[in-house]
């Protein structure tokens, strides 16, 4: 039988007798081939197939002789011609190549003149060779070599070899384990043709088999055809269908299937262990905790409850069920064991940990061990998670980390990942640093890992540093890959990085389809300002989730100048998701903030109404909305009205206290508060040092160190302000210090401590910092350029700026005040004008008020008093605040300048009615000016109000000991060595002044 188009040429496999290459070179010639020679031989077609177009000899079934008339020798010629192999592989192909001693015979004496004939001869399979062969498929099989298997079938098919029963089963199995493209359901169902064929298909082992791969292939009614076909179904066929099932998300026919083998009544089809580890799974994804419930009576009227594989179905059920009740039965199902391995550990501890109960899982933990079951991957990675959510977690997650050294598990890529995942959820970087660096080998998955480390902990500038390395590697980043990527993008403001990063994924369109990256993408552009490119961004994800509504709404909420745009998106997103969030209410109260207060109390309202102010972040929302509108006795009367008050309630009242500096109703709720934890300590040591309570300060800092709590990166900020305000190096060298022995790394605090080094004197040492600080970020640069700017340094800030603009960090607001404010104490008014001209041209934003009270004040300063308070008067009402009147003001007395200094105390005094230094300045310009009627009327006007000047106050740090100098203090022990100083000081001044022209007047009220 001739047919076109099919290749002739077996697998490539070793020669069982010891050779090894290709068994026979059957090729195809001119798109022709022959797949096998059926029935009797016609030797008219052969003849005409094999040496038609040699015409060199004349082939039958009898015998063969050339040309030249030389009998075996013409006969081993032929064969040895490329025509002559096709046909010994025809041949062989149908089975019809009998080991006769004449052929052997022609086969070696075609040895003697060409060498075609002894690789046909050597490829002929000797008669014992189909058990071989079918006991190797099997060991194949066995191995996981399922493509070898099936390539061993598909030869020994090729050459007339049978597989036995058990051969054949094992093909099957192979055939549905095979990766896509291999092992394809069309080569399932050609096996099953066979096997019925031969005469097979009513065998156990092969039926069983070519159900499971009917099962695995998801062709349920095939598997369900097979199973009714086979005579006698036991547990074991049932099984294979209760599992396909399962997999196949029919949990329907699952209970029917285990209910129908309960009512059989044979003993062979009676549910076993591995079909109670089958069916309690299905219960578990459906919740049904009752139908769980009686197959566990089950397991116990037939004593599987001591087998090991359904006591770990038990455990795993209840767990997953949850609730306390079906945790003591997870509990108990578990001690029942008899023989506890590694999988009924890891269940156990599963179920704990996704219940909340994580001292338990801990301690189960370490009863695992002590018990010497040695933990696996899946043991690790129940258990480092949750880590850092209980007291001790960081001791704990050292331990499990050692015990990980100590048992050599570290060079597993899954356990190192876990590992820094860990480390890097309790903020030690360097850990996951060493860990990464000691990997010789990591996935994508460690890159994603160490980089979403060092985002979650704020280095982006690592992040951005690895992602690179990532890249060098040649690996190709993923989806998680790009989110901690954008993710760091946006804090850093670094937008060019990102706008590559959204090309990048617009090269690539699967990436558009994860609606995750998407998300993060609108984000990115939400948190650079670039409300536009979110917004186009936004209308490109194709699956919107509530993330990406919330995403977009939170773009919005960001500015008041997208109010109508947020109510519109609101709405849309009410008809397409059908229902708020959480989120969505956050974003809502977070955008009533620009409305007014009756937006926010309508926000309260609807809260109310939908039952989301139990939730504690929208409870948390609404008290501190009320407390930046002001409006602090609305938020006090919605604390008391909360039920379920917790700590962290508590807290953000404390937190609405400090926005107000209500410094005794703060203490007040402090010592009310049943339970404390580092926030609320470090909330009122923030509150002590803002009002320059410092004594308080320090003196609470010890007290919560006393009370067993590590302080963090929050409470050294918090000192490091009460430092600032004392003026002591030493203190904030004692602060430095503390840092360094307790491994605090945070690039916030790093910024905070440069600061208070700059702020204190000491520009050396915030220098210094500023060098060794590993990741040069937004806000290392902010603080030294701002350090630089309070030292006059201007230069040296500029030169600083234009390097961090060479990083490709993009400045934010603080840093541009930084700079203008560095402009202005050094009188570069040019520099000044063109750095306030590029906010608005080169970076896209609108001045803020401390950028025009910067600019008023360089002007003011050079004594371009006129186009100061022109600047003033053209700017927009709501950017001019009462700091760019007062710096005008202050100039004017420097200048004497009584007409423009009396407009800009007019508008001080509408703003700051209660200032009285701004009373104060305008009374020494009008004694400047000898107008002592209009001093008098301030004098009267500050009478009426009741104002009286806060005494001066001074001091200074001399061998670590503060002294104190108050106006007018009568209380000082040294208070007459003092006056004596000073008037001896007094009379020094008035002895060097030469003239009237170096006198100044001051009016003293």
């Amino acid at each position: 039988m001739c047919c076109a188009g099919e290749d002739l040429e077996p697998p490539e496999l070793t020669d069982f007798r010891g050779g090894s290459g290709p068994l026979l070179e059957a090729e195809e010639e001119g798109g022709r081939g022959i797949v096998g020679l059926g029935g009797r031989w016609e030797g008219q077609r052969c003849r005409r197939w094999a040496f038609g177009r040699t015409g060199a000899a004349a082939f039958t079934r009898k015998g063969t002789r050339g040309r030249d008339g030389s009998g075996a020798r013409g006969h081993a010629m032929l064969l040895a011609r490329p025509p002559g192999r096709r046909f010994a592989a025809a041949a062989l192909r149908g089975g019809r190549w009998q080991l006769s001693h004449r052929l052997r015979a022609t086969a070696a004496a075609a040895a003697a003149g060409g060498g075609g004939a002894r690789g046909v001869f050597d490829a002929v399979p000797a008669p014992d060779d189909r058990m071989r062969c079918s006991a190797l498929l099997r060991e194949r099989a066995a191995g996981g070599d399922h493509y070898g298997c099936t390539s061993l079938l598909r030869w020994m098919l090729a050459w007339g070899l049978r597989p036995d029963r058990l051969a054949l089963a094992a093909a099957v199995k192979s055939s549905s384990a095979l990766p896509n493209g291999r092992g394809s359901a069309a080569l399932g169902r050609c096996l099953h043709g066979l096997a019925v064929r031969v005469g097979y298909a009513d065998g156990t082992a092969v039926a069983k088999a070519v159900m499971d791969m009917y099962g695995r292939i998801g062709s349920l009614t095939d598997a369900r055809m097979v199973f009714d076909e086979m005579s006698c179904s036991d547990a074991v066929c049932r099984n294979i269908l209760i599992t396909a099932s399962s997999r196949a998300g029919l949990y329907n026919d699952v209970f029917h299937l285990f209910r129908a083998m309960l009512a059989s009544g044979v003993d062979e089809s009676m549910p076993t262990a591995v079909t109670v580890a089958v069916v309690l799974p299905v219960c578990a994804k459906l919740r049904v905790l009752r139908a769980g419930r009686s197959i566990h009576g089950y397991v116990i009227k037939t004593g599987l409850e001591f087998d090991t594989l359904s006591g770990n179905a038990l455990v795993s059920m209840y767990a997953k069920c949850g609730g306390s009740r079906a945790m003591d039965d997870a509990h108990l199902a578990f001690s029942t064991i008899s023989c506890k391995d590694v999988v009924s550990w890891n269940s156990i501890i599963a179920g704990y940990s996704e219940n909340g109960l994580f001292e338990e899982a801990l301690a189960l933990f370490g009863q695992m061990i002590s018990e010497e079951c040695l933990p696996n991957y899946s043991t690790l990675a129940n258990v480092l998670p949750f880590c850092s959510l209980v007291e001790y977690g960081r001791h704990y997650g050292k331990e499990i980390h050692g015990f990980v050294v100590r048992h050599g598990l570290e060079m597993d890529i899954s356990v190192s990942n876990a590992l820094m995942a860990h480390y890097s959820k309790v903020c030690e970087m360097r850990a996951v640093e060493s860990i990464f660096r000691s990997s010789k080998v990591g996935d994508i998955v460690t890159w994603n890992t160490v980089i979403a480390g060092y985002v979650m902990n704020r280095y982006p500038s690592r992040a951005l540093e690895l992602f690179q390395g990532l890249l060098f590697t040649g690996m190709a980043p993923d989806s998680v890959s790009l989110v901690s990527l954008l993710t760091a993008c946006a804090q850093v403001g670094n937008l060019r990085v990102g706008i590559r990063v959204h090309g990048y994924i617009f090269r690539h369109p699967e990436l558009l389809q994860e609606t995750s990256l998407m998300n993060a993408l609108v984000s990115f552009y939400s948190q650079c300002d670039r409300f536009d490119a979110a917004f186009r961004s936004f209308i490109t994800i194709q699956n919107k989730d509530s993330v990406s509504w919330n995403a977009i709404l939170s773009a919005c909420a960001n500015s008041e100048h997208h109010i109508e745009q947020f109510f519109r998106l609101l709405g849309e997103m009410w008809h397409d998701v059908t229902q708020w969030d959480s989120v969505t209410i956050l974003n809502i109260i977070r955008m009533s903030t620009f409305c007014g207060i009756k937006m926010v109390r309508e926000s309260h309202g609807y809260s109310l109404r939908v039952g989301y102010t139990g939730d504690s972040s929208v409870a948390n929302a609404i008290l501190d909305v009320y407390a930046k509108c002001g409006y602090l006795h609305d938020a006090e009367t919605f604390f008391r009205s909360l039920a379920g008050r917790n700590i962290v309630t508590d807290n953000t009242m404390i937190s609405c206290y400090l926005k107000n500096n209500c410094v005794e109703d703060a203490e007040m709720t402090f010592n009310q508060m049943a339970e404390k934890d580092l926030t609320t300590w470090n909330l009122m040591s923030r509150l002590y040092a803002q009002n320059n309570l410092c004594d308080q300060a320090f003196c609470l800092f010890h007290q919560l160190q006393s009370e067993g709590l590590n302080p963090d990166t929050i409470s050294i900020t918090n000192i490091l302000l009460a430092c600032i305000h004392l003026s002591s190096v030493q203190l904030v060298k004692q602060c430095h210090g503390y840092m360094l022995r307790a491994s605090l790394e945070d690039i916030h605090l790093e910024g905070a401590l440069l600061d208070a080094y700059s702020k204190c004197g000491n520009i050396t040492n915030a220098y210094n910092l500023f060098q060794v600080s590993p990741h040069k970020d937004l806000v290392i640069f902010t603080a030294m350029i701002g350090a630089y700017a309070m030292h006059g340094m201007a230069e040296k800030a500029v030169e600083l700026f234009s390097k961090m603009l060479t990083l490709d960090i993009k400045p934010d607001h603080v840093v541009l005040t930084a700079l203008l404010s560095a402009c202005s104490h050094a009188g570069l008014v040019d520099d000044g004008i063109k750095i306030f001209k590029s906010i608005r041209e080169i970076y896209g934003a609108e001045p803020t008020e401390e950028h025009c009270a910067c600019m008023v004040d360089l002007l003011a300063r050079a004594g371009r008093l006129q186009d100061a308070y022109s600047f003033a008067l053209d700017m927009p009402p709501h950017v001019v605040n009462a700091n760019a009147w007062g710096s005008l003001l202050g100039a004017c007395k420097v200048h004497g300048e009584v007409k423009i200094g009396q407009l800009a105390a007019d508008r001080l005094f509408s703003m700051e009615a209660e200032d009285i230094g701004n009373y104060v300045i305008m009374s020494n310009i009008f004694a400047a000016d000898d107008k002592w009627e209009s001093v008098e009327h301030v004098r009267k006007l500050m009478k009426s109000k009741d104002m009286k000047k806060p005494a001066g106050c001074s001091w200074i740090e001399v061998e670590k000991a503060r002294h104190l100098f108050v106006a007018s203090d009568v209380q000082h022990q040294d208070r007459f060595s003092i006056y004596d100083v000073l008037e001896s000081l007094y009379q020094q001044i008035r002895g060097t002044q030469g003239g009237a022209e170096h006198l100044v007047v001051t009016y003293e009220l």
